[in-house]
């Protein structure tokens, strides 16, 4: 049974309040009406995003109380009520702007939310923030990941879903950069996709586990596309689909590959393996592959079959489905099945080695 009181956990989930008119007033007048405002739920567990021109009919109390989330004293405050010693920092409207269809909006309003977030959070050794790659175009994509390693950001995130899939070759630059920089990749659950699944009765929460499916689907096709064998030093965070997707996908991954191996070709003389990897696909989720979580006891008890490596635990704070203001009580709980240097890389030195905090900043109080 493992006592974790008073190590100080690392949230590798948490999230900032953008201002209502960050892009408003930060973009080209010609980009305006694609301005990001926020994002209302939707019917049947979507979430929309509101572009310029909505209205939004928010109180400005409403609104000061919104952001004080970004302020990092506020921050502070509420880790050491929670024992947290340090943040991974995620966008709340900014992980819609995927959904924008120009690509020139589209890249200048990533480049919005990354200098205002490096003006900002990122500041604070206590938070690794990660910064939004435009995915439209590949060469895009590589530019903004050198400029968000340059700017000293945590971590560089893409979205789930693009066009092309991420397997195709157009997309291996971008990979070969990602690696190059020694910052993970992170995908959060929703983005760059539509979260209607389903409609009608039970489609809320039903649409909810489709888009949990994304992350083993993404996963799986990095393993077996051969982007992660090429690319050793790239680390992929799911962030919010849990991890009890990853014993799952490593099993039945690797029993398809060595079935549809010894299959051999289709009847038009193509192989059913293709690319064929020097390692089963379980090798690279589990050296490469990373997810988090805020409760899931049924990822924890796979520890045996995934290791510990995979798993990071993550607070979702300020969002109302996280674990605030019942952190430690959470990970009190979960830890207990745990052997104790299982639950430190699940609940601190996974997050700290993954996202490159300084210890020496993490074994230091909280500033007051």
């Amino acid at each position: 049974m493992a006592d974790l009181s008073g190590i100080g956990f690392v949230s590798g989930d948490s999230h900032v309040n953008e201002p209502r008119n960050l892009w408003r007033e930060n973009l080209p007048a010609k980009f305006r009406e694609q301005a990001l405002r926020g994002i209302e739920a939707g019917d049947d567990g979507n979430w929309e995003v509101i572009l310029e021109g909505h209205q939004l009919d928010k109180t400005t109390a409403y609104e000061d109380d919104r952001m004080l989330v970004s302020d990092p004293a506020h921050r502070y405050k509420v880790m050491a009520e929670e024992g947290i010693v340090g943040e991974c920092i995620f966008p709340t409207i900014g992980l819609y702007v995927w959904m924008l269809t120009d690509p020139d909006g589209g890249t200048a309003s990533c480049r919005v939310y990354n200098e205002w977030i490096v003006d900002g959070l990122a500041r604070s050794p206590r938070f690794k923030c990660a910064g939004l790659v435009p995915t439209w175009r590949p060469d895009d994509a590589v530019t903004e990941v050198e400029r968000i390693a340059e700017a000293g950001l945590g971590s560089v995130m893409v979205p789930a879903v693009a066009a092309p899939d991420w397997n195709h070759r157009d997309w291996a630059p971008m990979w070969s950069a990602i690696a190059a920089t020694g910052l993970p990749a992170v995908v959060h659950q929703g983005t760059g996709h539509s979260m209607y699944f389903y409609r009608g009765p039970g489609a809320g929460v039903a649409n909810l586990l489709a888009t949990q499916s994304m992350a083993p689907r993404m996963a799986g096709l990095l393993a077996t596309s051969g982007v992660l064998a090429a690319n050793p030093d790239l680390h992929v965070v799911f962030v919010e689909y849990n991890v009890g997707w990853l014993a799952w996908a490593m099993n039945t991954l690797d029993y398809y590959q060595q079935a549809f191996s010894e299959a051999g070709y289709t009847p038009q003389g193509k192989k059913w393996v293709n690319v064929e990897l020097p390692e089963p696909p379980s090798f690279y989720l589990r050296r490469q592959v990373h997810s988090t979580f805020q409760d899931d006891p049924v990822g924890l008890h796979n520890i045996a079959m995934t290791g510990a490596q995979g798993l990071l635990w993550g607070s979702d704070y300020p969002h109302h489905e996280g674990t605030y203001p019942h952190s430690q009580e959470t990970v009190a709980l979960l830890a207990k099945p745990l052997d104790k240097a299982d639950a430190l890389r699940v609940f601190r030195d996974n997050a700290a080695e993954l996202f490159h905090f300084d210890p020496a900043v993490l074994a230091e109080p909280l500033p007051a």
